[in-house]
Formats: structure tokens, sequence, C-alpha cells
């Protein structure tokens, strides 16, 4: 039964209007633990793979992702070592602690975007606080493409937080190389 209440309900704007119910890519970045907080770098520490079509540079740190407007991202970061130690816990763990949209059109790589390309989804899993020694955790941050997003390439720059086996104090490297995403129309 149409009600005044649903008919106003459905024509409220959606917050993310154009939102696909398509499938979300996976975008999974495995660092080399040992030799990211040895040298103090994620070059030739950090290799990236997904799940698009199309897209290039898959096992390096210079991937682009085809993805549409609208599109769910997955960002998934984990150490390659993902082998339980013998005392029954794991290796230490990567974690995206952000996700930098640079700005491509001034020239400047380095200079961060004006304008919004992804939409952060909050946390749906299990928080951190959960985690434990003997329970593997793969973080991650997920996002949506904004539906108003202009097709075109878009550079990005991951900030990577690093535990260290024995010591209480993190590790946070950006990317020197920066992998992209290709948005396509819808």
């Amino acid at each position: 039964m149409v009600t005044p209440q649903s008919r106003a309900r459905g024509s409220e704007e959606k917050q993310n209007p154009g939102q696909l119910n398509s499938v979300q890519l996976n975008i999974v970045t495995l660092v080399d633990m040992e030799k990211a907080t040895e040298e103090k770098s994620l070059t030739d520490a950090m290799y990236m793979v997904d799940n698009s079509y199309g897209g290039s540079g898959q096992g390096t740190s210079r991937l682009e992702t085809v993805c549409k407007q609208g599109q769910v991202l997955n960002w998934i970061i984990r150490p390659i070592d993902m082998e339980k130690r013998p005392d029954g816990t794991w290796p230490p763990m990567p974690k995206i602690n952000n996700i930098v949209f640079l700005d491509t059109e001034v020239g400047d790589e380095e200079d961060v975007a004006e304008k919004k390309v992804c939409v952060e989804l909050k946390i749906y899993g299990a928080p951190d606080k959960m985690r434990d020694p003997w329970t593997p955790v793969y973080y991650y941050w997920a996002g949506t493409v904004l539906s108003t997003a202009k097709p075109g390439v878009y550079k990005y720059r991951l900030i990577v937080e690093l535990e260290q086996d024995g010591k209480k104090e993190k590790l946070y490297l950006n990317t020197e190389n920066h992998p992209s995403i290709r948005v396509i129309p819808v």
C-alpha cells in the first residue's frame, strides 16, 4: 500500500545517487613488511592486484584499476608473510591509514585533489579493539566512486601504517609510485 509517508521517502534524494548494484572491486595490496620497515620505504616492497577488467600494472605498485561511476572499491592490505608463528601469534600487519587522491591536472602529482573522487564507507567488519594475537586481521579501506566523478584517470597515494616487530611505535609510509583508478561512465 502506498502511503503519503512512503511516497515522500521514495522522492527523497539518495545519499549517493547513481550507486551501482554491480560487482564490488577488490584492490589487494601485499607488503613485504621486513623490507619496508628495514628501508622505511614501500618502494619495491609493495605489490598490488585487483579484479577489474582492462586495467594495467598487476603485481606492481602502479596498478590502474578500471571502475565505474558509483562503484564500490575495497582496498585490502596484508603482509606477504602470513604464516602463523610457532608461538601461535601472527606477524606484524600493515594497515591503510588513508587514501589521498592527487591533483594530476595541475601537473604536480603530490598536490591533493580539490574535488572528492570517493566517499569513504565506514568500517563494516570487526572493530580493531576485538583483535587478538591469535586471530589474523586483514585491514581494508572501502569507498564508493562518486556518481558525479568525471571519467578519467585519478592517481592516489596510500598512507600505510606498519606494525614493527617488538616495537610499540608504528611506522607511517606513503606510496612513492602512485596507483590509480580509471573511471569509466555508466
